[in-house]
């Protein structure tokens, strides 16, 4: 196993290389976070002292060294709108947004699994045929729009749930947590809701494909012969059958959702990490702009390394073809 995970931490090296680069490039070119951090008013004397303290008049390629260098020791500067460490503002706004988004995968996962492999035992079931056209659904109909409709059902025209925003916290281990109380779960519903439809209906599909496939092969038709019953084959057999796709598509969206839920925390007023980055984009805030889409990738990166070795718990030809 070590022989295997060598190779794709350089790999990951790599590529982090890369998109840092291509990342400071890319977000440098986006306007002047000068006219943001001082006032137009000031004078052309003040404007060029804070021009040379953040390091503005160096060449780009200097620059970037002095980023890259700040990045290996975890610095990824002071937001310029905040006035605070970026990285632990980025921090402060991670639980909001880690609370929906595990609510959204899990409560995908649970509820899409068991749908989609009992789509693909029946397939020719009303049940299972209703199951498929709820899933169309999911797939067809944009998040925003979802959103909006939820909003308008729920709380304005029934006014059961929060339109917005994250409701009552309680603080665990020095951070707030809307989940421990009945209130920030409230606000926690139609937000978790909306992220999860799409992965909802991707899961279905998935299970339902994966479950149709291993229904024809030797090992179901073994055990049936074996005399297991029905229930059996699903959960021991089949569902070990189709996990590797299912743990793939599990951790990249779960990464996905976690970076990207930004129509979501903007639709719902939520407080976080997706709507400080629109927040950082429409002030300029660069560094903020540059350690999220850093983190991101970091993220990414580190969900198809966890992803690789668990297909190697999961399958034992891959841990045999890497031992070998």
């Amino acid at each position: 196993m070590l022989a295997f995970l060598i190779p794709r931490l350089l790999q990951a090296l790599v590529v982090m290389l890369i998109i840092s680069l291509m990342v400071f490039v890319g977000v440098y070119a986006v306007g002047n976070p000068i006219d943001v951090m001082i006032s137009p008013d000031v004078t052309q004397q003040i404007r060029e002292q804070t021009i040379r303290a953040y390091g503005f008049d160096q060449p780009l390629w200097r620059q970037y060294l002095t980023f890259l260098e700040k990045l290996v020791r975890g610095d990824f500067g002071r937001s310029f709108v905040y006035n605070m460490p970026v990285l632990d503002l980025i921090l402060s706004r991670l639980p909001a947004t880690l609370e929906i988004t595990l609510a959204a995968v899990l409560g995908a996962a649970l509820i899409g699994v068991p749908l989609g492999m009992y789509a693909g035992y029946a397939p020719d079931a009303l049940s299972s045929k209703t199951i498929m056209a709820i899933s169309v659904l999911g797939f067809s109909v944009p998040t925003f729009w979802i959103g909006l409709i939820l909003i308008f059902t729920f709380a304005v025209n029934l006014g059961i749930l929060p339109a917005g925003g994250r409701g009552e916290t309680i603080s665990l281990f020095g951070v707030e947590w809307s989940f421990l109380t009945p209130n920030g779960l409230k606000h926690m519903l139609l937000p978790s809701i909306n992220l999860a439809l799409f992965k909802l209906a991707l899961l279905i599909r998935l299970a339902r494909a994966g479950t149709r496939e291993v229904m024809l092969t030797d090992t179901v038709r073994f055990a049936r012969a074996a005399g297991e019953s029905e229930w059996t084959i699903l959960s021991r057999h089949v569902l070990r059958l189709i996990a590797i796709p299912l743990v793939t598509v599990f951790g990249l969206e779960f990464g996905s959702t976690l970076a990207f839920a930004v129509v979501t925390e903007t639709i719902f007023s939520w407080p976080g990490v997706g709507k400080l980055i629109i927040d950082s984009i429409s002030t300029l805030d660069r560094p903020v702009m540059v350690a999220y889409l850093m983190l991101v990738a970091l993220l990414f990166i580190t969900i198809n390394l966890t992803v690789d070795i668990a297909y190697a718990a999961l399958d034992p030809r891959l841990r045999a073809r890497k031992t070998s």
